[in-house]
């Protein structure tokens, strides 16, 4: 007889040993959830007087049936359509050119100020990531638009590429998130409700980057000298320029959270839109619609594959029943609500150092959501939290893979000035973190107003 807490933590233990050994998550969870799948059921049906090769042929067909049924649902999902619309429309409004405009348009308003194109930097991202919902599209193209316009001005290598890193994250909050995407299709929440959600924290989030810049800067002025004043009218056609970004953003958005759009038409409603303008704008030849398509494709079948093998090992884990005694653990542990969310916030943080942000949401989502559900917490208010420490992960060292992307574009800039530069920035998600658990509203309040419950 196997004891299933025992078979759950060496499926975790050898989970972690592919990852460690560069196997991609999908296949690892994939892998890791079948075997387990029919090492849990062997067990099973050997306990109650089943011969072992018996035993051992019904464990493969569940196993080999979940495999199929799982790889059927996530693939039919409905719901799933907004993350191909959503990378698509970020991809679109990459080759667009729209990107630039943003950042032209948030460097004329606020470039005169010391720090500003960091801070400006750090307002495209926002807006980007309301297109984009990916933390690595954002950075990239902010990253090509903006580090090029900060070194021009002198601008400290550490402030430059630590607000890049920094305000790519934000894709990964701001609706509409992949991350959010993934969060609620693993959990069965309405994605609507967590893109309402992620509204606020977002907004709060970004003002916070900018409040961290500002210190930065008042500290060392030297750091983020001060931009050329734009006049009156300079400003007004940046946003000119802008207005189609900011026109799709507030559609698509905008029409979901007031219910004329379920999130699937939003999605593809931006999407089209986004086409129209690169249309419009005659930015797309056939190499570039070729790369934007086999750029969607290739991002889009990796989400899925990751959602395949995550409702895979899902099922594993609730037959080994760790999630369940984890649940009876913590919440034992004579620390409270509040000290058993920073235990899981803390672990996060941890996993963050050396785990992917997406790997991380998938492989620990088994573990921590029966312990909210056990906790009676907020599943929305919960996924907004583990969102923010996600991106936390997206830029702590040793494997932050923003800071790889910026270093990717500032091959110039070691790695440890970039890291040196993101702290600020990490603390300021931090602080989110806090004003989440103080003032829960901050997440809930437009869900609740709009959709109700």
């Amino acid at each position: 007889m196997i004891d299933m807490t025992v078979l759950g933590l060496l499926g975790l233990l050898a989970l972690f040993v592919l990852l460690a050994l560069r196997m991609p998550v999908a296949l690892s969870m994939l892998g890791v959830g079948f075997i387990g799948t029919v090492i849990a059921n062997t067990s099973k049906y050997v306990d109650v007087g089943m011969a072992a090769e018996q035993a051992w042929a019904r464990g493969l067909k569940i196993a080999y049936s979940n495999l199929a049924g799982e790889t059927f649902e996530a693939a039919s999902n409905f719901n799933l359509l907004v993350i191909p619309m959503f990378v698509l429309m970020g991809n679109l409004a990459g080759v667009s050119g729209m990107s630039q405009d943003l950042f032209n348009a948030a460097y004329r308003w606020m470039g005169h100020m010391r720090g500003g194109l960091a801070s400006a930097t750090i307002a495209a991202c926002a807006g980007f990531a309301a297109l984009s919902g990916s933390s690595l599209a954002s950075a990239v193209t902010m990253g090509r638009v903006a580090l090029p316009e900060m070194k021009r001005y002198n601008y400290a290598d550490s402030l430059a590429t630590g607000s890049v890193a920094a305000g790519g994250t934000l894709g990964f909050l701001i609706p509409p998130s992949g991350g959010m995407i993934i969060y609620a299709v693993l959990t069965e929440q309405s994605i609507g409700r967590l893109f309402m959600a992620g509204v606020f924290p977002g907004i709060i989030l970004t003002l916070l980057f900018i409040g961290a810049i500002y210190l930065v800067v008042t500290r060392n002025p030297e750091a983020g000298p001060q931009g050329d004043r734009s006049n009156r009218a300079d400003r007004m056609a940046s946003l000119a320029r802008a207005a189609p970004i900011l026109g799709v953003v507030l559609v698509t958005i905008g029409g979901m959270y007031t219910g004329f759009f379920t999130p699937v038409e939003a999605s593809s409603v931006g999407a089209f839109l986004t086409l129209l303008v690169a249309l419009a704008r005659r930015s797309l030849s056939l190499g570039t619609a070729r790369t934007v398509i086999l750029q969607t494709m290739n991002a889009t079948a990796t989400v899925f594959l990751i959602i395949i093998g995550a409702f895979v090992f899902i099922p594993f884990m609730s037959l080994t029943e760790l999630p369940a005694d984890l649940v009876t653990l913590l919440t034992s542990l004579p620390i409270g609500d509040v000290g058993v969310l920073l235990v899981i916030i803390l672990a996060y943080m941890f996993l963050g150092m050396f785990l992917e942000s997406m790997a991380m949401l998938v492989l620990t989502i088994p573990v921590v959501i029966p312990i909210a559900i056990g906790l009676d917490w907020d599943l929305i208010w919960f996924g907004i939290i583990i969102v923010i420490v996600l991106e936390m992960g997206m830029i702590s060292p040793p494997v932050g893979i923003n800071v790889f992307i910026v270093k990717s574009i500032a091959p110039d800039v070691p790695m440890n000035t970039i890291f040196r530069g993101i702290w600020p920035f990490w603390f300021a998600m931090a602080a989110m973190i806090g004003l989440l658990i103080l003032f829960p509203q901050i997440a809930l309040f437009l869900p609740q107003t709009i959709v109700g419950g």
